[in-house]
């Protein structure tokens, strides 16, 4: 599909083993996600504007770059807490603009619990944050409010994600990009990813019942 880039890089595939894996412990998951975090940012960013900028070295004066686009992150939560960090750590002047959302496990329907996105003055572009895209519910839901904000460009960075979950969003909108590191051939009868990972939000924050 169009837009759909799954991002194939050894690196990519070995953190993603060390993720699945479920005696993986709470601190090593969120290592895992930050590292993936990283390398998704760095091939959504990739067609980022800059503006010329000139700066003195210590020889000369020279031309550089800075973004020319104002940047927002955009996690949902809370699992896309995880990914914040990395992300911003890579785009410093980025805005970040958090959205609560929750799925219903009787009718796999998100809900809005929270919202941060101001009535005006929109991003020109939003990196929407989320470890995993199973039915694309959630991610519709954020790429909605953010559309209503005025957001140009929108870019959706998951680590795994339901095929599902991807015509799901590429059909409510289509000119969307959506960048992950693996795409999973299914969801099962409560709509978890399989092979997938499990429940992103308990394994990062150790909250497991």
């Amino acid at each position: 599909m169009s837009g759909v880039f799954e991002v194939n890089h050894p690196l990519i595939s070995c953190h993603l083993t060390r993720l699945r894996d479920k005696t993986t412990p709470p601190a090593e998951f969120r290592q895992y996600v930050r590292r993936l975090a990283t390398l998704l940012a760095y091939e959504a960013t990739k067609d980022l504007h800059v503006a010329d900028e000139q700066v003195a070295t210590p020889l000369t004066t020279t031309t550089g770059s800075k973004l020319g686009q104002r940047i927002g992150l955009v996690p949902i939560l809370r699992a896309g807490l995880g990914m914040v960090e990395p992300v911003i750590d890579l785009i410093p002047t980025a805005e970040v603009w958090h959205l609560g959302l929750y799925r219903d496990e009787a009718t796999a329907e998100p809900v809005e619990y929270y919202s941060k996105l101001p009535q005006q003055h929109p991003v020109d572009v939003a990196l929407v944050l989320d470890p995993m895209l199973a039915t694309g519910g959630s991610a519709v839901a954020a790429m909605t409010s953010l559309q209503r904000w005025g957001v140009q460009q929108v870019k959706l960075l998951s680590v795994i994600a339901a095929r599902e979950g991807i015509e799901a969003v590429n059909t409510a909108f289509p000119n969307a990009q959506i960048y992950v590191c693996k795409i999973d051939p299914q969801l099962n009868d409560h709509k978890f990813i399989v092979p997938g990972l499990g429940d992103a939000g308990d394994r990062t924050f150790n909250t497991k019942a």
